[in-house]
C-alpha cells in the first residue's frame, strides 16, 4: 500500500479482527488492520473507538474484557481519532441530506472527510462508491493488495 492515501477504518473491521467467531472476515479485517499500522494510513474518530468499546466488552461472545478493550483503544490514539464536534455534526447532517445515510454512517463520512482519507474502510455502505471524493472499500471483497492494484 503506498504512503499517499489515508483510510478511515469503520467500527465493523475492528470488530471483526476481534471476533473469533468469524474465521474469514476475522482473518480479513486483521490484514486490513495490519496493513494499516504498518503503512501509518489508518484513522479513525472517537466514536469508532467508543461504538468498537461497547461491542467487544459488551455484545460480542466470547468478547475481550474491559482492560483488552481498553488498551487496544490506547493503542489506537496513535491514528488520530476525531473529535466529535458542533462543526462536525454539521458536515454530518450535510453528507446525511445529500447522500440519504443513516446519521451514524454520516457521522463516519464526514469524520473520514475531515481527517483528509480518500477512502472509507467498511462493509456498511455500498462498496465502489463514491461519496464526494471519499471512495468505499469493503474489506471482504477486497484484500490490501487489490487495494494497492486499484490505486496504481
Amino acid at each position: 500500500m503506498s504512503a499517499d492515501a489515508l483510510v478511515f477504518v469503520d467500527t465493523n473491521v475492528f470488530v471483526y479482527a476481534s471476533d473469533a467467531s468469524e474465521g474469514d472476515k476475522q482473518t480479513q479485517a486483521s490484514k486490513w488492520i495490519d496493513e494499516l499500522w504498518a503503512t501509518k494510513q489508518g484513522r479513525v474518530s472517537t466514536q469508532v473507538l467508543n461504538e468498537y468499546y461497547v461491542t467487544v466488552t459488551r455484545k460480542l461472545q466470547p468478547g475481550l474484557s474491559r482492560a483488552e478493550a481498553r488498551s487496544e483503544i490506547d493503542d489506537l490514539t496513535a491514528w488520530k481519532p476525531l473529535r466529535n464536534d458542533r462543526a462536525l455534526m454539521t458536515e454530518a447532517w450535510a453528507v446525511e441530506d445529500r447522500h440519504g445515510l443513516s446519521w451514524w454512517d454520516s457521522l463516519i463520512v464526514a469524520a473520514a472527510q475531515r481527517l483528509g482519507c480518500g477512502y472509507l474502510l467498511t462493509e456498511d455502505l455500498g462498496a465502489g462508491q463514491d461519496l464526494d471524493g471519499l471512495k468505499i472499500i469493503d474489506p471482504f471483497v477486497n484484500s490490501p493488495i487489490d487495494f494497492d492494484t486499484m490505486r496504481s
